[in-house]
């Protein structure tokens, strides 16, 4: 007779729970990412129904470049929270403040296409319906870029006050998850927006 043999971790063995920091941003990233699948379905539930332009064929244009700038801050944001873990300051630096130029470098792209479009093009949030949900969908991409960027920024402020030292590498990790959803993200927009909804 065969008998089942159950596995009980050993006594003394170390084990424990994921710190409080981890599980609040997974539960923010949970959140998060049910809001922006609303604004997704929104936008490609809407977009082609316009009764009148302009239309997303008309007045968009991929932002290849500042898309490459905000997905590369990815590996930079990782290689700082590397270099923090194995408590290399001053490469963290580098890396945190390649992350927030990049980050800050997409931002800015952002601004110009909103300025195009709305100054040149004539497409405000209330112009139609690809309007509305385009500014919407894009526009709380861009708030979430704007929110980690400040963080990162106090990071990077806390480093040159003296304040931030290798045992705050986790917090600096904790972050780090926040950014990469963010560029995670982006990657579904432009999908939808520069790619499904032209």
């Amino acid at each position: 007779m065969s008998t089942l043999a159950i596995g009980y971790p050993e006594r003394g063995a170390a084990w424990s729970l994921p710190s409080r920091g981890r599980v609040g941003m997974y539960c923010l990233i949970a959140a998060e990412a049910a809001i922006f699948t609303i604004f997704v379905v929104a936008y490609l539930f809407y977009v082609g129904k316009s009764i009148s332009g302009p239309t997303p064929k008309d007045v968009l244009h991929a932002p290849i470049f500042y898309s490459v700038c905000l997905l590369s801050s990815s590996l930079t944001v990782h290689l700082a929270v590397r270099r923090a873990t194995s408590g290399e300051m001053g490469a963290f630096a580098r890396w945190w403040l390649a992350t927030i130029l990049l980050g800050g470098t997409f931002l800015f792209g952002t601004a110009r296409e909103w300025a195009h479009l709305i100054l040149d093009e004539g497409l405000t949030v209330s112009t139609n319906l690809f309007g509305t949900t385009y500014y919407s969908l894009v526009g709380l991409h861009a708030f979430h870029v704007t929110v980690g960027l400040i963080a990162l920024l106090a990071v990077a402020t806390f480093h040159f006050a003296a304040e931030l030292r290798p045992e705050h590498a986790e917090r600096v990790e904790i972050l780090a998850m926040y950014w990469h959803f963010v560029d995670a993200v982006w990657v579904v927009v432009f999908t939808v927006v520069y790619v499904i909804g032209v």
